[in-house]
């Protein structure tokens, strides 16, 4: 066993000592509990990343190496003997930071012991070494039993509780019996013979022959039309109908008739969900998934779910698609091989009919994610990645956004936008109209806005008694230092950030004061939610400086610019939003709106020196 109580070090230390082969490494918590199995192609490289840089981990691998206490290694011959334990391993103790099917019990088989008087079928979770014959597996255990279910009703075989042959003859039929559902083998008109015949033919359906038991079947049937005898004759037909059912649809597993399964992994803010679509001859005929919690890497999810997928099935079809390229398929490819006694290739199409089975397998495993994720855990879920991101104590639930916004050296305003639960909280908006401001100079006037905020909040006045998880900016480091350093001189800690924009003036990423820039691109709900948060906020300020806009139009800053009348400068700051704006446009974009003399009066004037009170744009400047 490892040492026990390693401090961060030593276990850094230690994993640099490891050699650079293959094996599997255990990961265990203070209490010697296994909490994750992985394995590696150098053992030392990969244990020494967990150690290394924690900032680079996402974060459920942060949280995981923060539980270790120690670790173990198995140093294995080959990547593939690695392969072999880590699959084993993981089987065993069900680590809680590996991605694991929610089924641990097996996959059930269906037993029928022909030795037997009267066989009947029983659901077994293992295959043994018993002289009975085993089918399967069909999924889940209330699938089998369905399974079970139907097949007695189509051969019309006993579900009671009775004891053949004990108790033939002893009791009147049942309910069964007059329903349609049993053929009375109870009744001393029944015979042993007759029954093993029925059980014969079930199993025929059970190897897969169902053809060749619906031709034996539909024989019967026309023999008991030439006999007169009508009533079998439309039990047959019945049968029939019931058997080519059976062999076509609900006998087709991953294991049994399938010959190529299509994999997909979809997961929204909440949960995942985990697919495979099961083929035969080119047609659809099955589908199983499985809803998950939301994985930090899919590409790893997935490759651990098809392993346990089919090693626990002990059975698989000649051709496996995935969406993603397994970095062990090779070997476990070969493993199946191994285990199941037949070739197995793992293929990631590109293009054509087995890239659209993959396709339509990622679909199916969106639409699964979907719908059974609620509104309420998509934002929850949304409020967690954002937490991870930002390195937050707890998901933000209360956020406040901020935004100045300029019409000239008069109108100086700013917004404040709340967002509670992920959702606008629009009664607790506030607008700042800057005071002593003479010339715009956004961190002046952030750091009033929030000195304004503050000074209410600590005061404990009614509207501004909350304090929020999470301030973001709308700017970039420079903005968001003036913000931190105001809050840190009125002694309130709360996180803060910028929201810096892209060419498309899209929110691209959050900022920290020290000019540290956190990607949000990379998650979709991320990207969007804080998108709609600074375009939101952005609106409110708009809306604000409009309002007085209009009141004051005429003492604009675009006031003296050869060519701009009242109309004009509604036009820019119409599209513009606001003075700012206009300023650091480009010559293009202001011809766009402008005849081309009044554009280039405009763009001379505020790129020139007789322009007086100008801001020089910051790198990362909100626009």
């Amino acid at each position: 066993m490892g040492e026990s109580g390693m401090t961060r070090e030593e276990l850094k230390e230690k994993a640099h000592s490891l050699p650079l082969a293959p094996g599997v490494y255990l990961m265990q918590d203070k209490r010697g509990e296994i909490i994750y199995v992985g394995k590696a192609k150098k053992l030392k490289n990969r244990v020494s990343q967990y150690f290394a840089n924690l900032q680079s981990h996402t974060p459920k691998t942060r949280a995981m190496v923060a539980q270790i206490d120690h670790f173990d290694v198995i140093v294995a011959a080959s990547e593939f003997e690695a392969l072999i334990l880590e699959c084993s391993l993981i089987k065993r103790h069900m680590p809680r930071y590996n991605i694991l099917l929610k089924d641990d019990k097996g996959f059930p088989y269906l037993r029928l012991d022909m030795r037997e008087p009267y066989p009947k079928l029983t659901l077994e979770n293992t295959v043994k070494d018993d002289g009975a014959a085993y089918f399967g597996p069909f999924g889940s255990r209330s699938a089998s039993q369905e399974l079970i279910n139907t097949i007695r009703l189509t051969f019309q075989l006993p579900g009671c509780s009775k004891q053949f042959p004990r108790d033939v003859g002893k009791d009147r039929t049942c309910l069964n019996y007059h329903l349609g559902a049993c053929a009375g083998w109870c009744q001393t008109d029944k015979t042993q013979e007759e029954y093993r015949q029925v059980i014969s033919e079930m199993e025929m359906l059970l190897r897969g022959n169902y053809q060749q038991l619906s031709s034996k079947i539909e024989a019967q049937m026309q023999q008991a039309s030439e006999n007169l005898e009508f009533e079998r004759a439309a039990v047959l037909r019945d049968r029939l109908r019931s058997v080519e059912n059976l062999g076509q649809r609900q006998l087709v597993t991953a294991g049994s008739r399938a010959d190529t399964d299509a994999f997909g992994f979809y997961q929204t803010e909440a949960k995942a969900c985990f697919a495979v679509l099961h083929y035969s001859g080119g047609n659809l005929i099955d589908k199983d998934y499985e809803l998950l919690p939301v994985s930090d890497s899919p590409e790893e999810a997935l490759s651990s779910l098809v392993k346990q997928y089919y090693l626990g099935r002990r059975a698989a079809p000649g051709l496996i698609l995935l969406p993603y390229e397994m970095e062990d398929a090779a070997d476990f490819s070969r493993l199946l091989a191994q285990e199941l006694q037949k070739r197995v290739r793992i293929v990631t199409p590109k293009r054509g009919d087995q890239a659209k089975k993959v396709d339509l397998a990622m679909n199916n495993a969106r639409e699964e994610a979907r719908r059974v994720t609620t509104t309420e855990e998509r934002i929850a879920g949304t409020l967690v990645l954002l937490q991870n991101m930002l390195g937050l104590p707890n998901p933000p639930r209360r956020i406040e956004a901020y935004d100045i916004s300029n019409l000239g050296n008069d109108n100086i305003v700013a917004s404040m936008t709340v967002f509670s639960e992920g959702k606008p909280l629009k009664r607790d908006y506030r607008h700042f109209k800057l005071e002593d401001m003479t010339s715009p100079d956004d961190y002046a006037s952030m750091r009033q806005v929030l000195r304004r905020r503050f000074t209410h909040f600590l005061a404990g006045d009614k509207g501004f008694d909350y304090k929020p998880d999470l301030l973001l900016i709308d700017g970039g480091e420079q903005h968001v230092r003036a913000a931190v350093e105001e809050l840190d001189l009125m002694g309130v800690c709360i996180p803060a950030f910028g929201m810096v924009k892209d060419a498309r003036h899209r929110t691209r990423a959050l900022v920290t004061k020290e000019g540290e820039e956190i990607g949000i691109s990379v998650n979709q709900a991320v990207f969007s939610f804080v998108g709609r948060v600074q375009e939101e906020t952005h609106r409110f300020a708009i809306s604000f400086n409009r309002s007085l806009g209009r009141k004051g139009m005429r003492k604009s800053a675009l006031d003296g610019i050869s060519g701009i009348g009242e109309k004009r400068k509604q036009i820019l700051l119409k599209s513009f939003g606001s003075v700012r704006a206009i300023r650091v446009a480009d010559l293009d974009a202001l011809e766009r709106l402008l005849p081309k003399p009044a554009a280039r009066a405009v763009y001379d004037y505020f790129h020139s020196s007789k322009e007086t009170g100008t801001v020089v744009p910051q790198k990362g400047e909100s626009e």
